[in-house]
C-alpha cells in the first residue's frame, strides 16, 4: 500500500538571499526603513489629528494612507527581520494564511486611497464652489469604508480558498512573505478555482482604482487648462504633486517589473514588486508628503514645539 502524500503544516520563507554575509546588511537596511515607515506616517498622523486646519477631506485620506503604509508594511518587514535575525525561515501555516490576508488587504487598500485621493483633487479643482457639499464627511466616510469592506471581502475568498487545499509538492516558499501564487505552486490540490478568483480579483481590483486615478487626472488637466492665468494653473497642479508622486511610484514599479517579458525570473520580479510596493514606497512616503506641502511642514513644526514644550 503507498503512503499518503502528507499536508504541510509548516512553510519555510526562502528570502531575499540565502547569502550569510549579507543578513547583517540586510537586517540592518530593513530594520532602519521599517522604523523610518512607523515613526515617519505616525508623525504625519498625529500632525494632522493635532492641528485643526488639516481636518479637510484631503489629509483624512492622507491620515488613513498613512496608517494603511504602517500595517503594509508591518505585514511582511517584522517576520523577515525575525527570520533574519533567529536564522529561522520557519512560519505556520495559519501564520502564513494571516499574512497573506494583510498583504492582500493592505496592499489593495493603498491602491483604492490613491484612487479616492485622485478624485478628491478633481473635486477640489473642477468644482471649487461645490467642494464641502461634494466632499461632506459622509461622502469621506463611504470613500474609505467601501474599499475597506471590498478589500476585506477580497482577502477573505482568497484566504478561505487556500485553507482549503492541500500542500505536499514541498515546504520552501521562494520569497520573503506568504503569497498566493508560490504558495499555490505548493499544492497537490487542483487549484483552478483558486487561478480563476485571482484573475477576476486582480482584473478588478488592478483596473478600478486605475482607472479611476487615469479619469480623474484627466479631468484634472482639462479643468487647469481652462484657468486662465498661469499662476492659478501652478498652483492648482501644484496640489497633485505629492500625490502624482506617489501614484507614479506605485504603479511605475508594478509596469516596470510586469510589462517585461516572461523569463525563469518570476519569482525575482515578486520580490522586487512587493519590495518597493510594500517597503520602499510605504518608507518614502512621509518625505513626499511632508517636504512638498507647506501645510504639513507647518503642522510638524507645531507638533514639534508641542513636544519640546510638555518636556520642559
Amino acid at each position: 500500500m503507498e503512503p499518503r502524500n502528507q499536508t504541510v503544516l509548516e512553510f519555510h520563507l526562502m528570502g531575499l538571499s540565502e547569502n550569510p554575509d549579507l543578513q547583517p546588511i540586510l537586517f540592518g537596511l530593513f530594520l532602519s526603513m521599517y522604523l523610518v515607515t512607523v515613526f515617519g506616517n505616525l508623525l504625519i498622523i498625529l500632525a494632522i489629528v493635532s492641528d485643526s486646519h488639516l481636518h479637510t477631506p484631503m489629509y483624512f485620506f492622507l491620515c488613513n494612507l498613512s496608517l494603511v503604509d504602517i500595517f503594509f508594511s508591518s505585514t511582511t518587514v517584522p517576520k523577515m527581520l525575525v527570520n533574519i535575525h533567529t536564522q529561522s525561515t520557519a512560519i505556520p501555516f495559519t501564520g502564513c494564511l494571516a499574512q497573506m490576508y494583510a498583504f492582500h488587504l493592505f496592499g489593495t487598500m493603498d491602491s483604492f486611497l490613491l484612487a479616492v485621493m485622485a478624485i478628491d483633487r478633481l473635486v477640489a479643482i473642477a468644482y471649487p464652489l461645490r467642494y464641502s457639499v461634494l466632499m461632506s464627511p459622509h461622502i469621506c466616510g463611504l470613500l474609505v469604508g467601501g474599499p475597506w469592506v471590498i478589500t476585506n471581502l477580497q482577502s477573505l475568498v482568497h484566504t478561505c480558498l487556500m485553507a482549503q487545499l492541500t500542500f505536499c509538492a514541498g515546504s520552501e516558499i521562494p520569497h520573503f512573505f506568504c503569497d498566493l501564487m508560490p504558495l499555490l505552486k505548493l499544492s497537490c490540490s487542483d487549484t483552478h478555482t483558486n487561478e480563476l478568483v485571482i484573475f477576476a480579483f486582480g482584473i478588478i481590483m488592478g483596473l478600478s482604482p486605475l482607472s479611476c486615478i487615469l479619469v480623474s487626472y484627466i479631468c484634472i488637466f482639462r479643468a487647469v487648462f481652462r484657468i486662465p492665468s498661469a499662476q492659478g494653473k501652478w498652483k492648482a497642479f501644484s496640489t497633485c504633486g505629492s500625490h502624482l508622486t506617489v501614484v507614479s511610484l506605485f504603479y511605475g514599479t508594478i509596469f516596470a517589473v510586469y510589462l517585461q517579458p516572461a523569463s525563469p525570473t518570476s519569482s525575482q520580479k515578486d520580490k522586487t514588486a512587493a519590495l518597493m510596493c510594500g517597503v520602499v514606497i510605504p518608507t518614502l512616503n512621509p518625505f513626499i508628503y511632508s517636504l512638498r506641502n507647506k501645510d504639513m511642514k507647518t503642522a510638524l513644526r507645531k507638533l514639534g514645539s508641542k513636544a519640546v514644550l510638555s518636556q520642559s
